[in-house]
């Protein structure tokens, strides 16, 4: 189930990233009738130096054997960057690029580290998004993320797609939700069958259409550093530059530390601190059912 899982991925991936090359972009004169958006089959198979059918059936995704230096020649054809690179080689099941196995269990001392950044806002996360440790200055901005139950997990993505507009803080979602669901399609390459990861993707498709239609652009992307924006009912407009760090003891977690870009920001993350309780949203909604 899990290579079939994969196979289905890699077939979906590859069709996304041919169709957006244009035949201008490699050389190609576009003609009058092309009814296929992007590059053809046959043009990807030429470019990368591979036979036709072969490409063919791994674009079907077919259960054939691919080699390093094939994928290295169809992702140089594709003009795939490093995080979706990576993720073609994923999906290929290609020995050269393992991936670790992820688990939750943090050392005690990562708190340690999490309580001196204060007041810094900082978290752990897994590369599923789930906030597993936090800091005082993170539940002071985010006291909503935290209040986990069944319908209310204590995930990021569930409360970026599912909270109503009206209660979510995050401002500029334009940009930074399709970066988060870009990071979290690279590392589910690496957890296909999992019924922890299929089961949130099914979950988060149908509570959320922006979710579904993020989704199915296939794209991936790595952690970076990016500016942020909120709105806490109580203080107004936040705005912090985040930064990961890898959490290089508990594989495919890290630490997202939250540093304030104006004063204002620094400010207004002190007056939350000292004033813990203070609501985040000036309103309440019924909690959002989890379909089943």
């Amino acid at each position: 189930m899990t290579t079939t899982r994969r196979r289905t991925e890699l077939a979906a991936f590859l069709r996304s990233r041919r169709e957006r090359i244009t035949p201008a972009d490699v050389g190609i004169p576009a003609g009058l009738r092309r009814r296929t958006p992007g590059l053809r089959r046959e043009e990807v198979a030429q470019l990368a130096g591979v036979g036709v059918t072969w490409y063919t059936w791994l674009e079907q995704g077919r259960p054939i054997n691919v080699s390093v230096q094939v994928l290295d020649a169809i992702a140089r054809t594709l003009r795939l960057d490093r995080p979706e690179r990576e993720h073609l080689y994923h999906l290929a099941d290609v020995p050269a690029m393992p991936g670790p196995p992820v688990h939750d269990r943090l050392e005690p001392e990562v708190q340690a580290v999490l309580d001196g950044l204060a007041p810094l806002p900082a978290s752990v996360l897994s590369s599923r998004y789930d906030v597993l440790a936090w800091n005082t200055a993170y539940s002071a901005v985010w006291p909503a993320v935290l209040r986990a139950d069944d319908t209310h997990p204590r995930n990021l993505l569930w409360r970026m797609f599912v909270t109503p507009h009206c209660c979510n803080q995050m401002l500029n979602r334009d940009t930074e939700l399709p970066q988060m669901v870009a990071m979290f399609r690279a590392a589910f390459a690496r957890h296909l069958g999992e019924p922890s990861w299929t089961g949130l993707v099914e979950r988060l498709s149908a509570a959320s259409p922006e979710f579904a239609e993020m989704w199915a652009a296939q794209d991936v992307a790595v952690p970076s550093t990016r500016v942020k924006h909120f709105k806490h009912a109580a203080v107004g407009e936040i705005r912090m530059s985040v930064v990961n760090f890898a959490v290089t003891a508990t594989p495919e977690t890290r630490l997202a530390v939250y540093t304030p870009v104006d004063e204002d920001t620094r400010e207004r993350i002190q007056w939350l601190i000292d004033n813990p309780g203070a609501p985040a949203v000036d309103h309440v909604h019924r909690a959002p059912v989890v379909p089943e």
